[in-house]
């Protein structure tokens, strides 16, 4: 794989709190990463104005809203997402097959196939843990959930889902080849594990067959963050060659 092949597949998490930093780092990782995520601090501080900052300077937005409401409030926000012309947004899995299909049918039957964003579930967050799951009755393990859900998701209708590392291989084995996986969790060789108890490196995660990795952290708090961002390319390459 080659370097620009790798940071294809990079997501930056724009963990900020104003437009200030938005136009910061677009411009310090143009060209050093695929996308810029978008999450609920910085959307709920900035609104739309996070995701056309973004734009403005040709950055690609995954909106991470994570929507789980009743199915009509979340193909109402689904839509919205669309028509800000992001390229990835989300749902939580745990929502259920009809909240899912309605989201997808309404996004769908208002956009082509080539306008919309892909629509992705969350399926268990990579915060969460066996005890996690217990805490709020479910039973399953961690993985058994995981790939439950991404199931639930593909037959809903669903372009991909959102997964720790460590269930990857499991999800391409259930749900196939053509079926995306964006991947938080990731720690490359050179940071620090955070808050994330189940996690990979970028190259592992690659090879592994994740089609996006979210990294905040370890190119945010970098020294030299666009350093960061091509080192993490090379991991990816070198890993995958």
């Amino acid at each position: 794989m080659t370097l620009d092949e790798a940071s294809k597949k990079i997501i930056f998490a724009l963990d900020v709190k104003g437009l200030d930093d938005i136009e910061y780092w677009a411009d310090t990782l143009a060209g050093k990463v695929e996308m810029f995520k978008v999450g609920k601090e910085l959307f709920t501080s900035c609104g739309p104005a996070a995701v056309k900052a973004i734009q403005r300077r040709g950055g690609q937005v995954f909106l991470d809203l994570k929507y789980h409401d009743i199915p009509n409030t979340v193909a109402n926000a689904m839509c919205e997402a669309a028509r800000l012309g992001v390229q990835l947004t989300n749902l939580h899995a745990l929502g259920g097959a009809d909240m899912m299909e309605t989201a997808v049918n309404a996004v769908h039957k208002e956009f082509s196939d080539a306008e919309r964003p892909r629509l992705l579930a969350v399926t268990i967050l990579t915060s969460s843990t066996v005890e996690t799951l217990r805490q709020v009755g479910i039973e399953h393990s961690v993985q058994d959930m995981v790939v439950r859900l991404a199931r639930l998701a593909k037959a809903s209708g669903m372009d991909g889902v959102v997964a720790s590392p460590l269930e990857i291989s499991l999800i391409r084995e259930a749900c196939g080849s053509d079926f995306l996986i964006i991947t938080p969790g990731v720690r490359p060789s050179f940071a620090a594990l955070d808050d994330q108890k189940r996690i990979m490196t970028p190259a592992e995660a690659v090879s592994s067959g994740a089609d996006y990795l979210v990294i905040g952290r370890p190119i945010a708090k970098a020294s030299d963050p666009a350093k960061a961002a091509e080192s993490i390319a090379a991991e990816i390459s070198e890993g995958a060659a």
